[in-house]
C-alpha cells in the first residue's frame, strides 16, 4: 500500500521544503485540493524539488475549465515530475460550479465521463500521432496543429482519477478512469457496501477489471504527541465531518449509518455560520464511524490496518494535529509501521 499525505503550506516560497520533508518522512505521495488556492502552482515545485514522491491535485474541479485546457497543463506538470503526476478530478456541486465559478452544470455524470474521455484523446494525438477527431455531446475537440502539439512525453499520458461519493459518480471512476479518490468522510461499511459494488458495475460497464484501478483512500485521524495536540484534532475533525455532512449530496454516507436525519440540520447551521454548534452535533459514534481515534500516535498504524486492510490500494492520513511538521521523526516511524502493517 501507498501512503500518501496532504500538502498543506499555502505559501508557495514554502512548497519545496514541505515536499521534500514529506518525502524524508517516508510519504510516496502527496496532494492538493481546490480551495482557496490554485491546485496546480504548488505541485510544479513539489515536482521540481523532490525524486520520488508522487503529486496528485485531489480534487480539480472539471466543470469549470476545458478539457484541452487540463490536458495541457497535466501534460507540463506529468513531464516536470517525470511520470510522478495524477491528475484527480471532481464535480463538484450546482451551487459552486454556477455560483462561484460562474459555468455551466448539466448532466454531471455524462460531462464527467466525456471530460475523461476527451483528456484521453488529446493526449493520444500528442503521444502517439493519432488524428484529433473527439465529437462528443458536450465537448468537442477536431483541430491541432503542430504549433499547439507539445509533442510526445517520455512518461505516457498522466493518470487520471476522480473523486466519488455516491455509487453513480463511483461507477464512473469504474469505467473509464485509473483510480478512484474516496472521499474523506467514508467508513469500512460505506465502502464495502457502496463503493465497490459500484467500482464493479462501472469496471464492468468499461470491460475493465480490479487490476487496472487504483482506490485511493483519504483517511480521517485524530492522534497528537500531547494532550492539545490531541483535543486540537478532535475538534477540527468534529467540525471537518460536520461541514461534510452538512452537504446534501453526501447525504448519502450518512444514511448509510442511520444519520440522514442529520444532514438538514447541519445544513441550516451551515447557511447561518454555526460552524461550533454543527462540530457538537458529530458526537462519538459518528466520529468513530468516519475517523480513526488513538490517543497514542504508535497506535494509528494497528488501528488504519484494522480497518482499511484489503479495500483500498493507496491510504492518505490527514491529521489536523500535523504531526509530520511538529514530530517529522517520530511521523516517520508511524509512517514506516503503517506501510509495514499494509503488506
Amino acid at each position: 500500500m501507498q501512503i500518501d499525505a496532504p500538502l498543506l503550506t499555502t505559501d508557495l516560497g514554502t512548497v519545496a521544503a514541505e515536499a521534500r520533508a514529506l518525502e524524508t518522512i517516508g510519504y510516496d505521495g502527496t496532494f492538493t485540493f481546490e480551495g482557496p488556492h490554485d491546485p496546480f502552482f504548488p505541485l510544479a515545485f513539489a515536482a521540481e524539488h523532490t525524486t520520488r514522491l508522487e503529486i496528485a491535485t485531489a480534487v480539480a474541479i472539471a466543470p469549470p475549465r476545458s478539457p484541452m485546457q487540463l490536458a495541457h497543463t497535466a501534460h507540463d506538470l506529468n513531464v516536470l515530475a517525470r511520470g510522478r503526476f495524477i491528475l484527480g478530478l471532481g464535480s463538484q456541486v450546482k451551487a459552486h460550479v454556477e455560483k462561484r465559478y460562474g459555468s455551466v452544470w448539466t448532466r454531471p455524470l455524462a460531462r464527467m465521463r466525456e471530460f475523461v474521455l476527451a483528456l484521453r484523446a488529446i493526449w493520444r494525438c500528442w503521444n502517439e500521432n493519432a488524428p484529433l477527431d473527439f465529437r462528443g455531446e458536450h465537448y468537442r475537440h477536431t483541430l491541432m496543429t503542430p504549433f499547439f502539439n507539445p509533442g510526445s512525453s517520455p512518461f505516457g499520458p498522466p493518470r487520471v482519477f476522480l473523486g466519488g461519493v455516491g455509487p453513480a459518480m463511483t461507477a464512473i471512476a469504474g469505467e473509464v478512469g485509473d483510480g478512484l479518490f474516496v472521499h474523506p468522510m467514508n467508513s469500512p461499511a460505506f465502502i464495502r457496501a457502496t463503493t465497490l459494488p459500484a467500482l464493479e458495475t462501472g469496471l464492468a460497464r468499461g470491460g475493465r477489471t480490479r487490476a487496472d484501478l487504483t482506490i485511493a483512500c483519504q483517511a480521517l485521524v485524530v492522534t497528537g504527541y500531547t494532550p492539545e495536540e490531541y483535543q486540537h484534532a478532535d475538534t477540527t475533525t468534529r467540525m471537518q465531518l460536520a461541514f461534510y455532512g452538512a452537504t446534501p449530496q453526501y447525504r448519502v454516507v450518512l444514511d448509510a449509518h442511520g444519520w440522514g436525519a442529520l444532514q438538514p440540520e447541519l445544513n441550516q447551521l451551515a447557511r447561518q455560520g454555526r460552524w461550533l454548534e454543527m462540530a457538537g452535533l458529530v458526537d462519538d459514534d459518528m466520529l468513530d464511524a468516519f475517523a480513526v481515534r488513538c490517543e497514542r500516535p504508535a497506535d494509528v498504524a494497528a488501528a488504519l490496518h484494522t480497518r482499511y486492510d484489503g479495500l483500498v490500494d493507496r491510504l492518505a492520513v490527514l491529521c489536523h494535529a500535523e504531526p509530520h511538521r511538529a514530530h517529522p521523526e517520530a511521523w516517520a516511524e508511524v509512517v514506516a509501521a503503517i506501510r509495514r502493517d499494509a503488506r
